[in-house]
């Protein structure tokens, strides 16, 4: 018997194996997997990214406040100038004068200096983790072997630094636990000061 020319035998169905389909779901969950350690590493670096960018921000305001009340700013010891000095959490000056609600306690620049550092130490140790800040008259900022910034200061020079650390993820990924951090070991960022206009 002769099939007509327009009609094909019916074609053997074809599928796939449950094999076949295991295999999918394995190379489907690598990718899925690495999809997800991507989007880790990426949370990780925004959050970085956030607080590198907030630390600069303090460090412009602060500049600013310098010199706004220049002439307690450009004092070159802690004793008469409440900017300079080595802050952490534990460190934030008290004092009574509250230039917001109380303007007659203020009545002189160091007054102004001190409430200004203790509103503005508070907001950055609660915007940035275990932070330390350390300002003061430095020549050497870096390291010079390594170029890397440091926290001790040499009180020379004519610039004052402001130098921001806080708690961050240690670029080591091999480190695990407590070691995987790094407490403000070092200065992430350093911004000097310049003495602004004397009018």
């Amino acid at each position: 018997m002769q099939h007509h020319p327009l009609m094909r035998p019916p074609a053997r169905q074809q599928g796939f194996s449950l094999m076949e389909v295991l295999v999918s779901i394995v190379v489907l969950s690598f990718g899925l997997l690495g999809m997800v350690g991507m989007q880790a590493a990426a949370l990780q670096s925004n959050r970085e990214a956030r607080l590198q960018s907030s630390a600069a921000r303090y460090a412009r305001e602060l500049a600013e406040m310098m010199r706004g009340n220049r002439e307690t700013g450009i004092l070159r010891t802690a004793a008469t100038n409440p900017y300079l000095g080595d802050f952490t959490a534990s460190t934030i000056p008290t004092t009574t004068a509250n230039c917001y609600t109380n303007a007659v306690i203020c009545n002189s620049p160091k007054k102004i200096g001190e409430w200004e550092m203790r509103e503005w130490l508070t907001r950055l140790n609660n915007d940035l983790p275990g932070a330390r800040v350390v300002i003061c008259f430095d020549s050497l900022p870096f390291v010079p072997a390594t170029g890397l910034p440091r926290w001790a200061c040499n009180d020379t020079g004519d610039v004052a630094m402001v130098k921001i650390g806080w708690t961050r993820r240690s670029t080591d990924t091999s480190n695990v636990g407590d070691a995987a951090f790094e407490r403000a070991t070092a200065p992430s960022i350093v911004v000097p000061v310049t003495p602004g206009s004397s009018t």
